[in-house]
């Protein structure tokens, strides 16, 4: 299986817009070099421009053809709800509707109750997305994954941001989580965030059996977004 790579681009200017279509290109030009499995996390208003890239447009400046990225694109989060009176709430059948194929939940800045995220996981289920789970201890991820996401993603949210990496500063939490969910569920893969940005973070979390990372501002906040991906990427090698 690819390691994967799931960078979350939460709401920083760099990943907004006009800003954030160009970063995706050059994540996408990036993956097309490794042997990994890449995924953006968009926001919300940026998912159907994310998944789908206009090649070419028409004199009348209408989109005539469009180019895959070649990555999976997720949303950051979704909600339990059905088609209805829903004002101003995230329809999971739009969110896939506009090229999502997966989404994360629980984010340390997007907290959600055991049974809301358990509504979620079922509701992602329904429509086909696949699942990303945040848990901040190897407890909670251990409860997460009786739910069966895709993947449980761990990260202690005093080292989110930080220049600190969670592979280096926790690497028992690493082997912890990975023991507790495959107690649960072997099916659920673990993904490590806080703090990821260079190859030997990569190296240590794939080698404590995490199946990869989750990554923000060491990539998206960085002056060299493609210098800072391809640094990371580097721990794939050898």
């Amino acid at each position: 299986m690819k390691p994967i790579v799931m960078i979350n681009l939460k709401t920083y200017k760099q990943g907004t817009g006009k800003e954030g279509l160009a970063l995706v290109k050059t994540i996408a030009k990036v993956a097309k070099d490794y042997d990994v499995e890449m995924v953006v996390c968009s926001q919300m208003a940026d998912i159907c421009r994310h998944s789908q890239i206009c090649a070419c447009e028409s004199k009348e400046g209408g989109c005539t053809a469009f180019d895959s990225l070649g990555i999976e694109i997720y949303s950051q989060t979704i909600e339990p709800i059905k088609f209805g009176s829903n004002t101003g709430h995230e329809l999971p059948e739009t969110i896939k509707e506009a090229g999502a194929v997966g989404t994360l939940l629980n984010h340390s800045e997007h907290r959600e109750r055991i049974d809301h995220i358990e509504s979620c996981i079922s509701r992602a289920r329904e429509v086909g997305l696949k699942i990303v789970v945040c848990a901040n201890t190897a407890h909670i991820a251990e409860a997460i994954a009786a739910f069966s996401p895709d993947f449980v993603a761990v990260e202690p949210p005093e080292l989110i941001g930080g220049d600190v990496s969670v592979s280096k500063a926790k690497p028992e939490l690493i082997t912890d989580t990975v023991d507790k969910v495959n107690l649960v569920n072997k099916n659920v893969g673990v993904l490590v965030g806080a703090g990821i940005k260079n190859a030997e973070d990569l190296r240590i979390a794939l080698k404590l059996g995490a199946r990869g990372v989750l990554l923000a501002s060491g990539v998206v906040c960085s002056a060299d977004p493609e210098g800072s991906l391809r640094g990371l990427l580097e721990g794939l090698k050898g």
